[in-house]
């Protein structure tokens, strides 16, 4: 990690399927601790030069609890959501001059493990790519977006599940929706993002359209479990992760 590095982690959402529509979706605990705890504690031990959180629904509550618990932390304001671009657009005032990488995490997905993302900047680094994308491997890859692969094993595009040919949906790779970006490239590409899909949002991965336009590498790093990459979006799978959690910290199981 000697060069600059920056993490940015996206904490803006609503748990829409968490019984609870009051609290945001970073805040609910997996193992007794917010999950937002669980990946702030995670780019602290990646030696991260800065830990930005991108906030916004309930956004009082995050903020007051990772002051409390994590001074270092920044914030951008997300408000209103419109998508996951337009998160990492908040914080180009905070990131806009920045010399490095930028490491874009979810705070609702609490179980990656740090030797993972080590690796993931590691082999960013050594591709000498302008973005690497976290990817994992499922027997049944149904519903995310696929990577497809080319020449030297970079990756020449992302496609959705509704969007795949049937060739396209045999592809087991999936994206992670995490990723690391050289930041010298990162805004120019947010720049010339836009809105024109069906939900009117500015998706994060259009910015690799941008970068395969230019003839600029993006790299892929796959996972070795999924389960590390997984989200938590309902009460069960808060369970599940709680579980995960315990079965690697056999000592969490007398502290929750």
């Amino acid at each position: 990690m000697e060069k600059n590095f920056a993490t940015v982690i996206m904490a803006a959402g609503k748990g829409t399927r968490m019984k609870n529509s009051e609290k945001a979706k970073v805040m609910f605990e997996v193992s007794g601790k917010p999950m937002i705890h669980h990946v702030v504690d995670l780019a602290v031990a990646l030696n991260s030069s800065r830990i930005i959180a991108v906030v916004g629904f309930c956004r009082d509550s995050v903020t007051a609890y990772l002051r409390s618990t994590a001074p270092s932390v920044e914030f951008a304001v997300q408000e209103p959501q419109l998508g996951t671009g337009h998160a990492v657009m908040q914080t180009k005032n905070l990131l806009g001059n920045f010399h490095g990488d930028v490491l874009v995490l979810s705070g609702d997905v609490p179980l990656l493990r740090l030797q993972t993302i080590r690796d993931l900047v590691s082999f960013h680094r050594q591709a000498n790519a302008v973005a690497t994308i976290l990817t994992a491997g499922l027997d049944d890859p149904s519903g995310y977006g696929r990577i497809l692969r080319g020449e030297g094993d970079s990756v020449i595009g992302i496609v959705e599940q509704k969007d795949a040919t049937e060739d396209q949906r045999k592809v087991r790779e999936i994206n992670s929706g995490i990723y690391i970006f050289d930041n010298a490239y990162l805004f120019e590409a947010l720049g010339h993002i836009t809105t024109n899909n069906m939900q009117n949002e500015y998706y994060l991965t259009d910015v690799f359209d941008y970068y395969w336009k230019h003839g600029l590498k993006v790299a892929a790093k796959k996972a070795d479990d999924f389960d590390e990459v997984r989200g938590v979006n309902t009460v069960a799978q808060l369970e599940e992760a709680g579980e995960i959690l315990r079965k690697r910290n056999p000592v969490l199981v007398s502290i929750v």
